[in-house]
C-alpha cells in the first residue's frame, strides 16, 4: 500500500487546482452565488404573493403597503447581490466590475417589474389546479401544499431570471424546487397560462420545451430529447417538444424530440413513447397492452 504525508496529500490536491482553470478557482472576487441566500429570496418572492401562508399571520389591507414594500427592498438588494455574484462569475474576465454592477442593478429592476405578473400567472395555475384536480379541497390547500405547484412557482420566477440572461441562478432555483418536489423543468422551458401538474413526482420539462396554455401533465411525464450525445454543440439548439393548448399527459409518458408536436386538445395516454409529431384533437395509447392475472389456489396459480 502506498504511503504518503500530509505535505504530499496537500501538494498532489493544490496541483488539481492549478491544473483547470475551468473547475477550481482562487480568484476572491470570483465566488458562486450563495445557495442559501438564493432560497430566501425565493421565500420573500413567495411571501410577497401569497402573504399569510408562510409566514405568522395574514397581512391586513393597513400594513399590506409597508409589508410589501419592505419585502420588496430587501429582495432587491439580495438579488442584486448575487446577480452581482453570477455575473462576475461568468464574465468578469470581459467585463468591469462597474459594468457588472451595473447590469446587476438593470436585472434588478426588470425582475421586480415583472412580479406583479408572474403573480397573475400563479394564480391562473392554482386556478388550473383546482379545476382539474377533484380531490382538491380549497385553492388555499393548492397553494399551501401542492408540490407540482411549488414547482411552478419556482419555475415562473427562474425563467424570468433566464430571459434576462442571468447566469447560475435560474439553476440553482429550479434545482432547489426539483429537490423538494421530485419536479425538474429547466428555467428555459416556455409554458404558458393554466399550467397543472397532478401528483408531481418524476416530472422532466427540458430547456427548449414549449408548452401551451391550459396544459395538464401527470407524475413521471418527460418532455425531453431524442439524444443529447452531441453535447456542448446542442447548447441553444430546439431539442424538445411542442405541447400546444388543450393538452392532457397521463403518467409516466415520454414526448422527445425538438421536430415534435402534440397538436391541441390531444390526449397522450399513460406510459406513451412519442416521437412524432401528433395532430390536433388526437388520442394517443399504447396498443396490444396485455394483462395477465393470476390468482393462487393453493399450490396452483390460475390465470385469467
Amino acid at each position: 500500500m502506498r504511503k504518503c504525508d500530509l505535505h504530499d496529500i496537500i501538494d498532489e490536491i493544490k496541483g488539481a487546482y492549478d491544473s483547470s482553470e475551468e473547475i477550481f478557482f482562487t480568484d476572491p472576487d470570483r465566488r458562486m452565488p450563495s445557495r442559501n441566500a438564493i432560497i430566501d429570496i425565493l421565500k420573500d418572492m413567495r411571501n410577497i404573493m401569497f402573504p399569510g401562508y408562510f409566514t405568522d399571520g395574514a397581512q391586513t389591507s393597513v400594513d399590506a403597503s409597508y409589508f410589501i414594500g419592505n419585502t420588496v427592498l430587501r429582495v432587491e438588494d439580495k438579488l442584486a447581490q448575487q446577480v452581482r455574484l453570477a455575473l462576475y462569475f461568468r464574465d468578469g474576465k470581459t467585463l468591469s466590475f462597474e459594468e457588472i454592477d451595473s447590469r446587476a442593478h438593470e436585472v434588478c429592476a426588470a425582475m421586480l417589474c415583472k412580479l406583479p405578473g408572474i403573480q397573475k400567472l400563479l394564480y391562473k395555475d392554482v386556478q388550473a389546479a383546482f379545476e382539474g384536480d377533484p380531490a382538491a379541497q380549497s385553492k388555499e390547500e393548492i397553494i399551501y401544499s401542492y408540490p407540482g405547484f411549488f414547482a411552478i412557482w419556482v419555475y415562473r420566477i427562474a425563467h424570468e431570471l433566464y430571459k434576462l440572461d442571468v447566469p447560475l441562478i435560474p439553476r440553482i432555483m429550479t434545482e432547489y424546487a426539483h429537490s423538494r418536489t421530485g419536479v425538474d423543468i429547466n428555467a428555459g422551458a416556455t409554458i404558458g397560462e393554466y399550467f397543472f401538474i397532478d401528483h408531481a413526482t418524476g416530472v422532466v420539462i427540458g430547456e427548449t420545451t414549449v408548452i401551451g396554455d391550459h396544459v395538464k401533465i401527470y407524475q413521471g411525464v418527460t418532455l425531453g430529447a431524442l439524444s443529447t450525445r452531441g453535447g456542448q454543440r446542442l447548447a441553444g439548439v430546439r431539442r424538445h417538444p411542442t405541447i400546444e393548448d388543450n393538452v392532457t399527459i397521463y403518467a409516466n409518458a415520454s414526448v422527445l424530440g425538438g421536430e415534435t408536436v402534440v397538436g391541441a386538445n390531444s390526449v397522450i395516454g399513460g406510459s406513451s413513447f412519442v416521437t412524432e409529431s401528433i395532430p390536433p384533437h388526437s388520442r394517443v395509447s399504447l396498443k396490444n397492452q396485455e394483462v395477465s392475472v393470476r390468482r393462487s389456489t393453493g399450490y396452483v396459480e390460475v390465470v385469467e
